[in-house]
């Protein structure tokens, strides 16, 4: 296989890799760029999925650069932002967190941005932002409490994971699911394919 053709992932995120082998893609390397997630001031959620997203694929290029092996690669970041109107939820880390997020999203809408940003190995820099729209159903505290319980809502955006028990929450969703689970797979795969990127030989993946 051609260097030109190795793929970095610059995230640590179990839910991106297997969204990617879902596609069959399988990433050379797992790269997590640490990044300031801080909103600048009245930034918008959609401004701020892409800046993201930008700014961990260019650390993730920076890092590669400093070693003395590199070779050119394709490097492919994503950011994922829950927000309500303008307001911009954190990434739940504490139980306090989780429970005002959900309390927040109770009963209402909110939007899921993910910006996906991708490097090529000529260094040409391709962005793509997609937007999904989820309807929660009310939840009572008791269900709060239970899914609190869980722990699936540690470091998810929004203070939830759409994949697992959080599913039974959604009353509405207009866009893509894979979205809302941290990697827009559709838009994902199209940016790599219009690139030139070939999946493992052993893997084939379709061009959307």
């Amino acid at each position: 296989m051609s260097n030109l053709q190795k793929l970095v992932l610059a995230s640590g995120s179990p839910r991106r890799i297997e969204l990617l082998q879902q596609a069959g893609i399988e990433p050379d390397r797992v790269l997590p760029a640490d990044v300031d997630e801080t909103p600048l001031r009245a930034e918008h959620p959609r401004s701020l999925a892409k800046r993201l997203s930008k700014d961990k694929a260019e650390k993730a290029l920076a890092s590669l650069k400093s070693e003395d092996d590199h070779a050119p690669v394709f490097i492919l970041a994503a950011d994922t932002v829950v927000a309500v109107g303008r307001r911009i939820l954190p990434k739940a880390e504490t139980i306090d967190d989780a429970v005002n997020c959900l309390g927040l999203l109770s009963g209402r809408s909110h939007r899921v941005y993910s910006g996906i940003c991708l490097i090529t190995p000529s260094g040409k820099l391709r962005q793509r932002l997609v937007e999904t729209r989820v309807r929660f159903k009310r939840l009572p505290r008791e269900e709060i409490d239970a899914y609190i319980a869980s722990g699936e809502w540690r470091g998810k955006a929004g203070g939830y994971a759409v994949q697992g028990l959080a599913g039974s929450f959604v009353v509405k969703m207009v866009g893509s699911y894979t979205n809302v689970v941290g990697l827009p797979l559709y838009e994902s795969v199209a940016l790599l394919s219009g690139e030139g990127f070939k999946a493992h030989k052993n893997w084939h993946v379709a061009r959307p």
